[in-house]
């Protein structure tokens, strides 16, 4: 496997995310391409797109019938748990929504973007957490992946 044939676009629609971002991105995603298992096979590209509240409330309001903004939202290109080539599809966050979350939860904006980028691209690959068992098995191994990272469990506390 070579995470050096996958290409990932960090592109900003809102001037006020930090700028220092790109790199947790990056190793955010190749720690999840690593652990998850997923195979590699030829030239791919990700987009993480950093927006604001306004256009992630558009987004999921368009795609998933959802009148409100929403942490982090996939656009998978592949099927799932398909090998990793060509357009993989496009990860969108919201600034605003990130903020609070890691006040709420009494996390660093860092640690809780680089657990978003995780739980997004998983998304991206095939992961869902429509059922308890998906929800065990996702959850299991973004903790296992941002343990990795050096990052406390988010779920943790969650009874």
């Amino acid at each position: 496997m070579s995470s050096a044939a996958l290409e990932i676009a960090i592109i900003r629609n809102d001037d006020a995310w930090p700028e220092d971002l790109d790199a947790l991105a990056e190793r955010a995603v190749f720690a999840a391409l690593d652990m998850s298992k997923a195979q590699v096979k030829g030239a791919a590209e990700l987009a993480i797109v950093l927006t604001n509240d306004a256009e992630q409330h558009e987004l999921n309001q368009q795609w998933r019938g959802k009148d409100s903004s929403t942490n982090v939202l996939s656009f998978p290109q592949i099927e799932p748990f398909a090998p990793v080539t060509g357009i993989l599809g496009d990860i969108t966050m919201a600034r605003e929504t990130l903020e609070r979350e890691a006040l709420e939860q009494g996390t660093s904006f860092p640690h809780h973007f680089t657990h978003l980028v995780v739980h997004g691209f998983l998304h991206i690959l095939g992961y869902d957490h429509l059922t308890d068992a998906e929800a065990h098995q996702m959850e299991s191994l973004e903790t296992a992946i941002l343990a990795s990272l050096g990052i406390d469990d988010p779920y943790a506390e969650q009874g």
